[in-house]
């Protein structure tokens, strides 16, 4: 007898009810019964779609990651002292680690300034196209990070803490809700097919979750889902046969590994691939869009077509049943496109030329179908810049001041939320961390942060960790009377 063959091995349950009386079997059985409701996900219904802790109104979310820090101070938040005391230096110190500073002297703004829409937002005049929907959009101008460093910002952004290893806010929703297509992933990720954006894979990460909870990368380039399709073709039921049996050959082998979360999440992932080879090619097929649409995306444009078809293609996975979508920016000139240290006129005017169209292109496609209603986009960089002076023209990193647009999902249209300081270098009025930001984001998918748990090394685990953080949901950004 090979003693070392699976059949053959005790299972935990096993050597417990063997031995001390049974007493030890009744430590286990309490000690599963403390993790089994954070554990059903592992092991139960997965990626099934689940019911919030209330009633919401969105269901989905596509995070647009607007990579490297755009200038609150030169798009979003504009600043007439500034300009007025441009050259002289700042009586407040500020935070540069930076080479470049130029002594810690006050930088205008290079690029102007209009009002928008019937709400009269302000936005710079590089923003055309968001400046279009500008009565459909929520601006937030008093965030605040944790970090001025790219990598520890963007962690802290998509997982809650400057720490790598945690699960990436999508991969929460995603364990919270599960997905209303079980064709598809419930958390895609696309990004440039030319490259990784700053900490890469960092940002979509499973972190202790079970992998299944883990961003998949779809490319907008080639074949959308690397290794889905066998190299050569097989006939559909022949192919159907050989998956049938390799469920079956997998299930038998679980069950003797019943408390493996690593091998389930295994398991699963490859019969999700297995349905995403009859369903994923025709969600991804964006040939019978109509030329108006290509046209609102900018898809024949070459400096859009890229970002633009990004944006088209989180449409269609939303449209899909898919609950989370991320989309990364361009990774030219280089990963973090809107990192304007040189020159802060030029630097933005490239990026606003290839993401501006498209970004206003989702929330306007959304909107005419109906999906924007139950559909939070957020776009954000990671935090925001200096009023100071680098090299020049340009500016360094700022943790403590940055805006973002929300849209759709329930908050409030056509309005602007809090405020900086009269250079903007600081969230001066009606301020909100990240940690805020995904409270009021599951809140408005009908899951109350705090309840929101996965059991972790003995302990219970949030997005938000509010006992630190502080979180809270701002419930001032919501459209129409607050609930739950």
């Amino acid at each position: 007898m090979d003693t070392f063959d699976p059949q053959y091995r005790l299972s935990r349950r096993q050597i417990l009810n063997l031995g001390a009386l049974g007493f030890g079997a009744l430590a286990y059985q309490a000690i599963n019964a403390s993790v089994s409701s954070a554990a059903h996900a592992e092991r139960g219904d997965g990626l099934t779609p689940k019911t919030g802790h209330f009633p919401a109104p969105a269901k989905a979310v596509i995070m647009m990651v607007q990579n490297g820090g755009p200038g609150q101070m030169d798009l979003f938040d504009p600043k007439p002292e500034l300009t007025k005391h441009n050259g002289k230096v700042h009586e407040e110190k500020v935070e540069m680690f930076q080479p470049g500073s130029e002594g810690n002297k006050l930088l205008a703004t290079p690029l102007k300034f209009r009002k928008y829409g019937r709400c009269g937002m302000e936005m710079a005049e590089i923003l055309p196209h968001l400046g279009s929907v500008a009565d459909d959009i929520c601006l937030v101008r008093s965030m605040y990070n944790y970090h001025n460093n790219h990598t520890e910002s963007l962690v802290a952004l998509n997982t809650g803490k400057i720490f790598q290893g945690r699960p990436a806010l999508g991969s929460w929703i995603s364990y919270a809700l599960g997905t209303e297509n079980q064709n598809l992933p419930a958390y895609v990720v696309l990004r440039d097919p030319e490259g990784y954006n700053t900490s890469g894979t960092l940002l979509w990460q499973n972190g202790w979750m079970p992998a299944l909870y883990r961003g998949t990368e779809v490319s907008t380039s080639g074949t959308p889902v690397l290794n889905l399709n066998p190299s050569r073709p097989i006939p559909p039921d022949v192919q159907r046969d050989n998956l049938a049996l390799l469920a079956k050959l997998n299930r038998r082998h679980q069950r003797n590994y019943e408390y493996d979360s690593s091998l389930d999440a295994r398991i699963r992932n490859y019969e999700l691939a297995a349905r995403m080879q009859l369903a994923a090619a025709a969600t991804l097929d964006l040939s019978n869009e109509s030329p108006a649409t290509r046209e609102l995306y900018g898809l024949d444009d070459e400096q859009t077509a890229g970002y633009g078809l990004r944006c088209l293609m989180a449409r269609r996975l939303v449209e899909s049943g898919v609950r989370f979508v991320q989309i990364l920016p361009p990774v030219k000139p280089n990963s973090q496109p809107w990192d304007a240290h040189n020159n802060s006129k030029t630097e933005n005017e490239a990026i606003c030329a290839r993401c501006d169209q498209p970004s206003a292109a989702l929330i306007k496609d959304l909107k005419q179908r109906g999906l924007l209603d139950s559909t939070i986009v957020l776009w954000t960089g990671e935090f925001g810049r200096l009023p100071v002076s680098q090299n020049g023209k340009g500016r360094d990193h700022n943790r403590n001041a940055f805006s973002l647009i929300l849209a759709g999902g329930g908050f409030k249209a056509g309005h602007v939320h809090g405020a900086t300081d009269e250079i903007g270098y600081k969230a001066a009025e009606q301020t909100v961390s990240v940690a805020d930001l995904h409270a009021t984001l599951l809140h408005q998918l009908g899951l109350d942060h705090n309840r929101l748990t996965y059991t972790h090394h003995g302990g219970d685990e949030t997005l938000t960790d509010a006992r630190v953080s502080g979180a809270r949901v701002v419930r001032e950004l919501f459209d129409g009377p607050s609930r739950a």
